[in-house]
C-alpha cells in the first residue's frame, strides 16, 4: 500500500492581509475576559521570531527537493513571512494595551538559540512537529466558531486568516523532512521524530502556560487563583488543548501524515462566510 501523504490538488496560497492597522484594541480583548486573552497573547508572542525559525530550517533542506515540494516551501514561506508581519502588528497593540511581553519573548530567544546550536536536521525536526501542533490548534480553531466569537472583529479576523493558511501548508515541514531523511531506516526516523515531538510539546505547553501567568500578573490575577484559572480555560472549558490531543497523539501511529486527514472543508467554510455572525460563547 503506498503512503498517504499531501493532496496532489492542493494549492498554497499565500493571501497578502493586514489586520487591525490604525485601531486601538482593548486590552482584553477576549471579550473582556483576561484569561483568554493571555492565552492568545502568549501564542502571538511566539510567532515573529518562531515563523522565522520555521522557514530557515525548512529552506535549508530545499535544494534536491521533487519540483512540486519546492514549490510549496515556496509557499509556505510566503505565508509564515505575512504571518510574522501580521503578529508583530497584533503583539504592538498588546504592548499599547499594556502588556510587556520581553520575558515572553525572551524565552522564545533561548529556546531557539539551543535548537539552532544542533544539527540543522534537529531544527527541521523541530519545525516538523511544532508545524503538526500549529496546523490541530488552527484546525480546532476554525472547526468551532466559539473560540473567537466573542473576540474582537479585527482580532478574529487575523487568527482564523493565519489558521487558513496553517492548515494549508501543514504537510510542507513533514514533507520536507521524509526528504531529508529518505536515507534514513524507518524506525530510527520514528524514534527521532517520537522524541523530538515529546520535547518540544513539553516545552511549548510550559513556555506558554508560563507566559500566559506573566500576563495574567500583569493583570492583577496571580496564586493558585491564576493558575486554575488558566488550567479551567485551556483544558476543560473551553479546552483547547484537551480537544487537540486526539490529533496530536496521531503523529505518534505508524504510516502518520499530517494529510491523513484533509480538513479543507474547513478552509472552504471559512472563505465563504467571512463575515459570518459572531457566535456564542462559551458559557
Amino acid at each position: 500500500m503506498s503512503r498517504p501523504g499531501t493532496p496532489a490538488d492542493l494549492t498554497i496560497t499565500p493571501r497578502d492581509r493586514r489586520f487591525g492597522r490604525g485601531t486601538t484594541q482593548a486590552r482584553w480583548w477576549m471579550g473582556g475576559d483576561p484569561v483568554a486573552t493571555a492565552f492568545y497573547n502568549a501564542l502571538s508572542a511566539t510567532f515573529p521570531k518562531g515563523e522565522g525559525f520555521f522557514v530557515e530550517s525548512v529552506r535549508l533542506f530545499r535544494e534536491g527537493a521533487p519540483p512540486k515540494l519546492a514549490e510549496e516551501i515556496k509557499a509556505f514561506t510566503t505565508q509564515e513571512v505575512m504571518h510574522s508581519r501580521e503578529h508583530v502588528q497584533f503583539n504592538k497593540r498588546a504592548l499599547d494595551a499594556g502588556y510587556d511581553l520581553t520575558a515572553l519573548e525572551a524565552q522564545v530567544d533561548y529556546r531557539l538559540a539551543v535548537t539552532r546550536a544542533k544539527p540543522p536536521i534537529v531544527s527541521l525536526a523541530a519545525t516538523m512537529c511544532l508545524e503538526h501542533f500549529t496546523a490541530i490548534l488552527a484546525h480546532e480553531l476554525l472547526k468551532d466558531p466559539r473560540h473567537l466569537g466573542t473576540a474582537d472583529a479585527e482580532s478574529a479576523a487575523m487568527w482564523r486568516w493565519h489558521a487558513i493558511e496553517e492548515i494549508e501548508h501543514k504537510g510542507v515541514a513533514y514533507d520536507t523532512w521524509l526528504h531529508a531523511t529518505a536515507h534514513w531506516p524507518r524506525k530510527t526516523r520514528w524514534k527521532v521524530k517520537a522524541k523530538v515531538m515529546l520535547f518540544v510539546s513539553r516545552n511549548f505547553i510550559v513556555d506558554r502556560t508560563r507566559g500566559a501567568l506573566e500576563l495574567l500578573r500583569q493583570d492583577g490575577i496571580t496564586g493558585p487563583k491564576a493558575w486554575a484559572r488558566m488550567f479551567w480555560f485551556a483544558w476543560v472549558r473551553p479546552g483547547m488543548l484537551r480537544k487537540i490531543f486526539g490529533a496530536w497523539l496521531a503523529f505518534f501511529l505508524p504510516g502518520f501524515h499530517p494529510w491523513n486527514h484533509d480538513d479543507r472543508a474547513l478552509i472552504v467554510r471559512e472563505e465563504a462566510a467571512p463575515a459570518a455572525s459572531a457566535p456564542e460563547a462559551y458559557a
